[in-house]
């Protein structure tokens, strides 16, 4: 019977755990839709609306995603270009962003281009 209990309890605990991270990078996309999606494609497909927006699912450099990334988020912000403006996320919406930023990276590499091999 202990066995069931325990089997039991971490099935749970592990469904838990997923459905709050779930819940997390819905919560940021949602934030990410609101404040964003005006300029930037925040999706899996499609384009930016802002010809000079990069889609997020591009961004792709890992070390945009460490704790820095979040803290700059929590400060503000901001870039050089005069059409974005400057946003703070408290801590939990910064780490729902980029939960969701990481979810949609593309990690395709270019295909060889194709034709006639050399010798």
């Amino acid at each position: 019977m202990n066995r069931f209990l325990l089997a039991s309890l971490l099935i749970f605990l592990f469904s838990a755990t997923g459905l709050a991270a779930d819940r997390g990078e819905q919560h940021g996309k949602a934030l990410l839709e609101t404040m964003c999606s005006r300029c930037h494609a925040i999706g899996r497909t499609g384009r930016s609306p802002h010809i000079d927006a990069p889609p997020f699912r591009t961004f792709g450099d890992e070390k945009l995603y460490d704790e820095d990334f979040v803290r700059r988020l929590q400060h503000g912000l901001s870039t050089m270009h005069p059409d974005m403006p400057t946003f703070h996320f408290s801590r939990q919406d910064a780490e729902d962003a980029v939960d969701y930023l990481r979810s949609i990276q593309m990690h395709d590499k270019p295909a060889a281009p194709s034709g006639p091999k050399r010798p």
